[in-house]
């Protein structure tokens, strides 16, 4: 998968040096600018593609709410601001998610993520999973996680489980690596609905699954 241009507008340097060092710490990331002003920020955008803009709403030149209207329906717009009336706002200009100040790690991961889904969606890729006699059709952006249970897999959709006979090992070898990743020897999580680690656990929103000795090291390097 390639790389998602991100560009960060913001006028205070502290912000925009946070967003980016966040930026840094993804592998599918790529930071392309930062920007004081929509000013600027047009300026980047005219010589490079941006995929997913960081944009703060109260600027003194331009409202990033009014700099929004002007941007390319392919710009992805995260909001970026301190004060939480402008949410409304945002959500009517169809921003792909918001973020309030103090932003902290896993809450950018799991607005990134949000980018991650929808470029999923467009490519549309698919599995079929075979239960018993019946046939599943599956996009790869709707699995959560994998779980080994004896002969069995289980597949944990965002609407329902899916059992299936399958043995993990085998099952790791045929899912694409952009998505998913084994962390223990009876879970393969889907990487884009990771939201944190603590500890030895790792964090899909609502469900904990834990990572062994043997992958710890990958699943940091792969998702921290």
């Amino acid at each position: 998968m390639a790389t998602i241009k991100c560009l960060v507008v913001d006028d205070e340097e502290l912000a925009r040096t946070l967003i980016a060092t966040y930026i840094e710490k993804l592998g599918f990331l790529e930071l392309v600018g930062t920007a004081e002003n929509p000013l600027e920020a047009m300026k980047v955008m005219n010589k490079q593609q941006v995929d997913l803009l960081f944009l703060d709403i109260q600027m003194p030149e331009l409202k990033g709410t009014v700099f929004a209207k002007t941007v390319n329906a392919n710009t992805k717009i995260i909001f970026t601001t301190a004060y939480s009336e402008y949410a409304l706002e945002g959500y009517e200009l169809n921003a792909l998610d918001y973020l309030l100040k103090p932003i902290t790690f896993e809450r950018f991961l799991t607005a990134v993520n949000k980018f991650k889904f929808d470029a999923a969606d467009e490519v549309g890729e698919t599995m079929t999973i075979k239960s018993g006699y019946d046939l599943h059709k599956v996009k790869y952006a709707d699995i959560r996680y994998i779980e080994s249970d004896s002969e069995y897999v289980i597949y944990y959709t965002n609407n329902k489980k899916i059992m299936s006979n399958q043995s993990l090992k085998s099952l790791e070898k045929l899912l694409p690596k952009s998505f998913f990743l084994r962390v223990h020897r009876s879970y393969i999580v889907n990487k884009r609905f990771v939201t944190g680690l603590k500890g030895r656990d790792l964090l899909l929103s609502k469900e904990i699954i834990p990572v062994s000795d043997s992958y710890f090291d990958t699943v940091k390097r792969e998702l921290f």
